[in-house]
């Protein structure tokens, strides 16, 4: 069975990740063609890209990195929840993704953004790096705004029609993930 990671891609205090997360993960838990867990960035103490060598050389040092490739390496495909700040991702999640190289290629991918604007500018900001990492992102993508997401821009309550939403995703990077593996064997 396909492992696919849910990503929270902020460390921010107050975030709204965790929220997102958790929803992501009770729609996603219902299926029976992958399973799914929540990873949390901020669990791994990233400091700002402390290895000597750069990612792709695969020469990790550091205990956070090594555990960080062990538990990145150990997936299928990835569901990244992206806020936008400054209309790009946040510093964290980039800090968190070029940590590695080879861990992240030939998966799948799929985007949840969310912020103002839905997350818009910080999806194509997330492609872009992708793209660079042999990381296939799957056309549709989940955009939560805080106008129609949350109420006072901290509860989350996405709107009915998002479920739909996140399912094409999910559909789509399933089937990648899948689709990819002869790749990565």
């Amino acid at each position: 069975m396909l492992n696919i990671a849910i990503i929270i891609g902020s460390t921010r205090p107050g975030r709204n990740g965790k929220a997102v997360a958790e929803w992501v993960y009770e729609i996603a838990k219902r299926r029976e063609d992958a399973r799914f867990e929540i990873v949390d960035i901020a669990d791994y103490n990233l400091p700002l890209l402390d290895e000597p060598m750069g990612a792709a050389s695969g020469q990790y040092t550091k205990p956070h990195t090594i555990a960080w490739s062990e538990k990145i390496k150990s997936f299928d495909g990835y569901v990244f929840l992206t806020p936008e700040y400054n209309h790009a991702i946040s510093g964290a999640l980039k800090n968190a993704i070029d940590y590695l190289y080879y861990e992240w290629n030939n998966k799948a991918a799929g985007i949840v953004g969310y912020g103002g604007g839905g997350g818009v500018r910080a999806a194509e900001n997330l492609r872009l790096i992708a793209g660079e990492l042999m990381l296939a992102v799957v056309r549709a993508q989940v955009g939560l705004t805080f106008n129609g997401d949350f109420e006072n821009y901290t509860v989350f309550k996405p709107a009915p029609y998002q479920e739909g939403v996140l399912n094409t995703m999910l559909d789509q990077v399933v089937a990648w993930s899948g689709a990819l593996g002869t790749l990565r064997r």
